[in-house]
């Protein structure tokens, strides 16, 4: 095809290509991608729904055998270099196989603050259902989680200053898109504030009428069913890492303690599971 920004490239060290190197290096790409103000859209489908969200390409790297089907993507973004190579070259590159079609290096947005994601949701009627992921590390349950919200009909998500990157590749692509589409910001002085006399984000959300509840196991907590049968108009449902699930003082400062119930023994679920266990039961008509 014709591009006006193709570029065949031989050499896995041309400089032109930074942006795809290093892939497979979790740690360094986590550091690297917001310092550098990038992140990565794998496959053909999480490129389109990532443009469709308005997200704007730095550049694109594929085979050559991806070109055809690329077409109509590319020739949208005809200043936008395109870096062509053969297959072998692409692995030494990014440090994978790239079979799932093409790789664009993104622009990175600046995250809204919190007041105007919760304003601007759902058209600008604002948001009735949040979830909040607290300090939920594998990025593969955070993709999960976002792609349960969209499904769901959770009007925007909430992340922890320690919590996964929905941005970084793998998120992106076990969300299949959905994180384009969900609105989220991170959330600082999480769940109190640590200068006294400031507001924590649990304060945030209570003052925007959120009433907050925690995923946890409690003497205290109530049943999903009844918080169900009952919901307040907006609500906030904070969900924990894994294996020490929500930190107490967040538990404390939650408004109610929320269990799924369970059978067969099982005390609790996966973080991703119990999401969309809990989207569904509070989910808004």
């Amino acid at each position: 095809m014709n591009h006006p920004a193709l570029v065949r490239v031989t050499d896995p060290a041309d400089p032109r290509l930074h942006d795809y190197t290093g892939l497979t290096d979790v740690r360094l790409r986590t550091v690297r991608e917001p310092a550098e103000g990038l992140f990565m859209a794998e496959s053909s489908n999480v490129i389109r729904r990532a443009l469709a969200a308005g997200h704007r390409p730095r550049s694109f790297l594929m085979a050559d055998r991806w070109l055809d089907s690329m077409a109509d993507v590319l020739a949208e973004h005809p200043e936008t270099p395109v870096y062509v190579a053969d297959e072998p070259v692409l692995e030494q590159i990014t440090g994978f196989h790239l079979h799932r079609g093409a790789l664009a290096a993104m622009h990175r947005p600046v995250l809204p603050d919190v007041a105007g994601l919760l304003a601007d949701a759902r058209g600008g009627q604002g948001a009735r259902r949040v979830a909040v992921l607290e300090d939920v590390v594998d990025h593969t349950n955070v993709g999960a989680v976002f792609r349960s919200a969209a499904a769901l009909g959770v009007d925007a998500v909430l992340v922890t200053p320690r919590c996964a990157d929905p941005l970084y590749r793998r998120s992106v692509r076990v969300s299949m898109g959905t994180v384009f589409q969900v609105p989220w910001t991170r959330i600082t002085d999480w769940p109190v504030a640590a200068t006294e006399g400031a507001l924590g984000g649990v304060d945030v959300l209570r003052i925007h009428g959120f009433t907050v509840a925690a995923l946890a196991l409690s003497d205290d907590a109530v049943s999903l069913d009844d918080l169900a049968a009952d919901p307040p108009e907006r609500l906030a449902l904070v969900l924990g890492a894994e294996g020490d699930g929500l930190k107490p003082r967040t538990v404390a400062s939650a408004d109610v303690v929320v269990k799924i119930p369970m059978a067969g023994a099982v005390d609790s679920l996966n973080v991703a599971a119990a999401s969309a266990v809990a989207f569904w039961a509070t989910r808004t008509a």
